[in-house]
């Protein structure tokens, strides 16, 4: 495909500073070599150079001749990604095929051992496992689920697989619950009551003090620096009178290497050929042009800051991932707080820059930790994007859908075929922001279609009947849950399907969510002397090492592509999990290898390792990783205390499991120690962990 290359300095404003933007002679060539530029039909005819301006170049305009411009073409790899993403797509077709009453196949499993009895003929060296016990690790079985009725519900309005898709309802098991009821003097608070308030109290809706700062005066707030050499990224932050061209230039350019490589909301070129511009002529007045202006400024902020910026803390010598301002002043305040005074405004436009505000306004809550204001601004955005699309007038927290997700036909994936600004041509190249992007809405739809048959399956009245035989009536046939392993096993068959046909440039080696992708690239090198990170790993377990730096945020894409991956395959096999803790003595070997599945997939997440975990606030949904890790260390404890689990670990999870899960433990109580002092929901998770694993503050 032909790319436009973009001359600044023929769109921007006449500014002295300008002349700082041009690029030597010999990196101008170099680039112009790898781009072609777009030239209309009259400059290619005479061969001269087109200013490439819209909708007339400046020879059209000159001559007053019509100017039209070729649609680009795309390139073999243009091509290459179309093709990848129609395959990816092809997987949803076969989700909604997908039979939620598909059975056990009665005659694969009349012959499987089942239960308790099956770990003692399968392991006969192993020391012999009792049912439904939940004991501290070096200690003699004490607490049994069915003798234990005052504290554990009933199990019998449970189905044999229980799924569930949030860490909240996962606290709400019997044996979870159990669990939290053994360690109630360390929560120093009433378990039952800790678990039906935790929604409100992760996100704030007890407290609204964590209300952020409304003033505008910047004379106590903590941020990004510019033009200012002596002081450092998050001491000083920036207001309107901060705003020079050139800061404007640093701070867009921060933002749009970062923040919009993970979700592309703007257009770069149209942003500082157009938006930038005008605000800088014309002065922040209450237009959205200054709104989406001062949104953009205010993230690059953060960008800077949250890249190199002051740690909030140090525990134990090494520095928080969470860096610049503070937990009341963040990064940006003071130019977010410029923006939602004018945001007002523009609440009831129907355009898409209105979204575009919306969706601003929600990164920098999110990368601020306060996830209710995240959720409305998100929540808006998605109203504002149906009222565009339509022209008239969930997941994670468990809130109510917008509706939005009705139009998703309509919509589409992206193909990103339109003509690229060269800075984001370059960033592509570097870090295949384009695949990584495509590829994540492609696995959260197949997240949503899982999340759709698994909820289905495990509330259809045929699951719930099937409990109301004694438990020892399923030991020699097993009954016809719609929730089977055969249901299961066809969901996680897509997810590798999805694995498969990743491009090259994002796929790695499924056992190694650390290694490198399958295909070397000069872009996954962090450079010699830059960081730290083992030669044949893309990231690392060691987080006292200074992190490595790779370009872009080519670290985060990759971390946030793959731990939603391993999220989704350990959300898939939990429902095994909740059969090993319920109904133990009805586990078949087909359950526990799923057990094992389980267990394995909540292992290593990179978005919990270096350098991923080093630049938290540009790291998107803080709070769906905080939650998700809590449940890991949960589950993660389990499997140290309950025998059946203990069993499953020493026999069917690999050599290097027990390291592996101890590092994963580490890596996740460092992850919400990190953020506990600066996110309510981190706070809340704290609480837990915290008497789980004995630790102190």
């Amino acid at each position: 495909m032909d790319r436009r290359h973009s001359d600044a300095s023929a769109s921007l404003p006449r500014h002295p500073s300008n002349a700082s933007l041009s690029l030597s002679s010999g990196s101008q060539r170099k680039e112009r070599g790898a781009i072609a530029a777009q030239a209309c039909d009259t400059c290619r005819s005479r061969k001269q150079k087109c200013d490439e301006q819209r909708p007339k170049c400046g020879t059209c305009q000159k001559f007053n001749l019509e100017c039209n411009y070729r649609e680009p073409q795309p390139t073999k790899k243009d091509k290459t990604l179309v093709e990848i993403l129609d395959r990816i797509k092809s997987l949803e077709g076969k989700i909604d095929t997908l039979s939620i009453h598909s059975p056990l196949v009665a005659s694969r499993l009349a012959s499987t051992p089942t239960g308790v009895a099956a770990f003692n003929q399968l392991h006969p060296s192993l020391p012999p496992t009792s049912p439904g016990i939940l004991t501290p690790l070096g200690a003699a079985p004490t607490l049994l689920l069915s003798d234990a009725p005052e504290t554990v519900p009933s199990l019998r309005g449970d189905g044999q697989y229980g799924y569930v898709s949030s860490v909240y309802q996962m606290l709400a098991w019997p044996v979870v619950r159990q669990l939290l009821e053994s360690t109630q003097s360390k929560l120093c608070l009433d378990p039952p009551a800790f678990v039906q308030d935790s929604p409100a109290l992760c996100l704030g809706l007890l407290d609204r003090s964590q209300r952020l700062p409304v003033d505008t005066t910047g004379s106590d707030a903590q941020g990004s620096s510019l033009g200012i050499p002596i002081n450092p990224p998050g001491t000083i932050s920036l207001g309107i009178s901060d705003l020079t061209w050139d800061a404007m230039q640093q701070l867009s350019k921060s933002y749009f290497d970062t923040f919009n490589l993970l979700y592309p909301i703007l257009d770069r070129q149209s942003f500082q050929s157009e938006t930038m511009a005008l605000v800088f002529n014309n002065g922040f007045d209450e237009e959205m042009a200054s709104t989406l202006a001062l949104l953009v400024f205010a993230l690059g902020e953060v960008a800077i800051a949250g890249t190199r910026g002051i740690p909030v803390h140090v525990f134990n010598g090494r520095p928080s991932g969470v860096k610049g301002g503070t937990a009341s002043r963040p990064p940006g305040l003071t130019l977010f707080n410029e923006a939602r005074r004018r945001m007002g405004f523009n609440l009831a436009d129907c355009s898409l820059e209105n979204v575009q505000i919306f969706a601003l306004a929600s990164l920098y809550y999110g990368s601020c930790c306060r996830h209710l204001e995240f959720w409305r601004m998100t929540t808006s955005a998605s109203l504002a994007c149906q009222a565009l699309i339509t022209r008239s007038v969930h997941l994670e927290l468990g809130f109510p859908l917008t509706g939005l997700e009705k139009f998703e036909p309509i919509v589409g994936l992206p193909d990103f075929s339109g003509p690229f600004n060269r800075d984001d041509y370059l960033g592509n190249e570097s870090s295949h922001f384009q695949e990584h992007f495509a590829s994540q809405i492609v696995l959260r739809r197949l997240l949503v279609d899982f999340h759709n048959t698994l909820s289905q399956a495990s509330s259809s009245p045929s699951a719930l009947a099937s409990t109301a035989l004694p438990l020892t009536a399923f030991s020699d046939s097993p009954p016809r849950d719609p929730l089977s392993h055969a249901t299961i096993q066809q969901l996680a068959l897509q997810l590798e399907q999805w694995h498969g046909m990743l491009p090259a440039a994002l796929k790695w080696p499924e056992d190694n969510p650390s290694a490198f992708p399958s295909t070397a690239s000069e872009a996954y090198d962090p450079g010699s002397g830059v960081g730290h990170v083992p030669s044949h790993l893309m990231f690392s377990t060691d987080l006292d090492a200074p992190p490595a730096v790779y370009p872009y945020v080519l670290d985060l894409q990759a971390a946030l592509l793959r731990a939603r991956y391993y999220h989704v395959k350990y959300l898939i096999h939990r429902p095994f999990l909740y059969k090993a803790l319920h109904h133990p003595d009805v586990v078949t070997h087909e359950d526990a290898v799923g057990v094992a599945t389980c267990l394995r997939s909540a292992l290593r997440w990179p978005v919990a390792l270096s350098p991923a975990c080093a630049r938290k606030r540009l790291m998107p949904c803080l709070f769906f990783w905080t939650q998700n890790l809590l449940g890991v260390l949960i589950v993660l404890r389990l499997s140290e205390r309950v025998p059946l689990l203990r069993r499953v670990r020493a026999t069917l999870c690999g050599e290097r499991f027990e390291i592996e899960a101890r590092e994963t433990v580490g890596l996740c109580i460092d992850w919400v120690r990190d953020l506990r002092d600066v996110d309510a929901a981190a706070a809340w998770a704290w609480g837990i962990v915290k008497g789980l694993y004995g630790l102190e503050d």
